[in-house]
């Protein structure tokens, strides 16, 4: 099969004013791979639900639009592929976000958003049969997120060559079914146990940081933020704070903070920064406080 190169046409880019990109989610380019990267029960399984249900709902859980003031939400189906959860665990998940969805939100959720819980199935994108199930299920969505990637190829995460391979995959799902895939994974041990928001906080071969245009990571608060911020030691398990190490095609965005509410939904926090005047201890809010609904710190 001849193979066939759209060449850029140089004269139409310099003569012509480029058209706006259109991002999925502050930062996401739409027709790109990109990576969301934390430790093991951090909550970025609950963060891509409610970036799904938002560009499936048009419901913006987590406030985007305040990370981009340029940014516009632009809604569409979503198809949304875990190994990770079973169906009864999905379903809880689901039933705390849809406490915070109104009668129309939630039809346009039944009707946008496709959830397939893969748990026992042994998903492998590198065959020849899940390849051609992925790309039928996912033909015509906005959105594809696979959670997480560990649990969808059976080759060595640590070999560029096999990871490469595995991202061509993803850019090529992207290409033919014009979609864009968010892929979830985990950090490595450096990054666990560090601040856990660099590029290089993610597992395995650098070719999953260096080959995707878009990495955000999920951080628990640490010991030295939960001082900073006057967080209670007991409650900064609370807290979660979303960067953004890799954005090849955006401007730089500000790190977000979120709490995790009942049923692990996440509601963005305003936290502000702790004085510490000589000799006075810094005012750290209470367990009982945090307990409530108040998210401005």
């Amino acid at each position: 099969m001849a193979i066939e190169i759209p060449w850029l046409d140089l004269r139409s880019a310099v003569e012509n004013e480029p058209k706006p990109l259109d991002f999925v989610f502050p930062g996401f380019k739409s027709g790109a791979v990109g990576a969301l990267v934390s430790p093991g029960g951090t909550g970025k399984t609950m963060l891509a639900l409610q970036v799904a249900v938002t560009v499936a709902t048009g419901a913006d859980l987590l406030n985007l639009a305040d990370m981009d003031s340029a940014w516009r939400l632009v809604t569409g189906p979503v198809v949304f592929l875990t190994g990770e959860d079973p169906a009864d665990v999905l379903s809880g998940r689901f039933h705390a976000i849809g406490r915070h969805l109104n009668t129309s939100q939630c039809e346009a959720m039944y009707n946008n958003l496709a959830v397939a819980p893969l748990v026992g199935f042994s998903a492998d994108m590198m065959s020849r049969e899940w390849r051609n199930w992925i790309e039928n299920v996912t033909r015509g969505a906005r959105l594809v997120v696979i959670d997480t990637l560990r649990r969808f190829h059976k080759l060595d995460e640590n070999d560029g060559g096999h990871m490469k391979g595995v991202l061509d995959y993803m850019e090529q799902l992207c290409s033919v079914n014009r979609t864009s895939v968010l892929f979830l994974h985990h950090t490595n041990k450096a990054g666990a146990f560090s601040s856990g928001d660099a590029q290089q906080a993610s597992r395995g071969s650098s070719v999953l940081t260096d080959n995707v245009r878009f990495q955000a990571n999920l951080i628990g608060m640490g010991a030295a933020e939960a001082e900073t911020w006057g967080v209670d030691e007991e409650c900064r398990r609370h807290f979660v704070r979303w960067s953004f190490p890799k954005l090849n095609h955006s401007a730089p965005i500000s790190d977000q903070w979120y709490r995790r509410h009942e049923g692990g939904v996440l509601k963005p926090a305003v936290l502000e920064r702790q004085r510490k005047p000589k000799g006075v201890l810094p005012f750290k809010k209470s367990k009982a406080v945090t307990e409530g609904a108040d998210d401005n710190w």
